[in-house]
């Protein structure tokens, strides 16, 4: 895996490429609890990123309940990653933008 992190003004955004798993997501979670209160509004950019695991998820959600329900939002989502969060419910959570 690989973070990307940009800033515009009070929005973090992270590029995540790759895989983000059960090895991978410890690093993930690392730098949102060290950025994530600097900011008002997050987007994480899945333009590159293959597979995500519940333990992903879970940091998503977790970043959710932190920004608010206006305050995150994840774009570039392909189809295999998307299936995913169709078929945990997180389509219905998430504000969610497709490639």
């Amino acid at each position: 895996m690989k973070i990307i992190k940009k800033t515009d003004n009070d929005t973090l955004i992270l590029n995540v490429e790759g895989r983000v798993d059960t090895a991978t997501s410890p690093e993930l979670e690392t730098m949102l609890k060290s950025e994530i209160q600097n900011y008002s509004k997050l987007i994480f950019d899945f333009k590159n990123l293959d597979y995500i695991s519940s333990s992903g998820l879970r940091i998503l959600l977790g970043a959710q309940k932190f920004m608010g329900e206006q305050g995150m939002k994840v774009i570039n989502v392909n189809d295999t990653v998307y299936e995913i969060f169709e078929i945990t419910g997180f389509s219905l959570i998430v504000d969610i933008d497709r490639i």
